[in-house]
């Protein structure tokens, strides 16, 4: 059985988002970036997922491209492991929500987008 957190509207969820971050002297704009890095998403899809009230399920299943670097992404969401989350969809929520921690505590952009390390040659 699906958790009920699938069937919830993206609609829904982005006000808190939005408010988590701004409250702590974030941007909306920032907001964005971390959600569109994630998802694969751009500006006017991210629009169109608000507007037509798409569920977190079909916002994260289509997903233009999840970022592969999203696996960089560790820490504790509500008590779990984010890189543990055996249930992919799961995972992929948990990790937004993990960004979205991260960008609201004050960490930089470029350290919320996370990107392999470079290896010296």
């Amino acid at each position: 059985m699906a958790h009920r957190i699938f069937t919830t509207s993206f609609a829904g969820v982005y006000p808190l988002y939005v408010a988590k971050v701004t409250k702590k002297g974030r941007t909306a704009a920032e907001l964005d970036t971390v959600i569109e890095w994630l998802t694969g998403y751009d500006a006017d899809g991210l629009a169109a997922a608000i507007a037509d009230g798409r569920n977190l399920e079909d916002f994260f299943t289509q997903a233009p491209a999840f970022n592969p670097d999203s696996a960089l992404i560790t820490g504790v969401v509500c008590g779990v492991r984010v890189e543990q989350i055996e249930d992919p969809l799961m995972q992929k929520l948990r990790y937004l929500d993990k960004l979205v921690d991260e960008l609201a505590k004050g960490k930089t952009l470029s350290a919320v987008l996370r990107s392999p390390k470079e290896r010296p040659a």
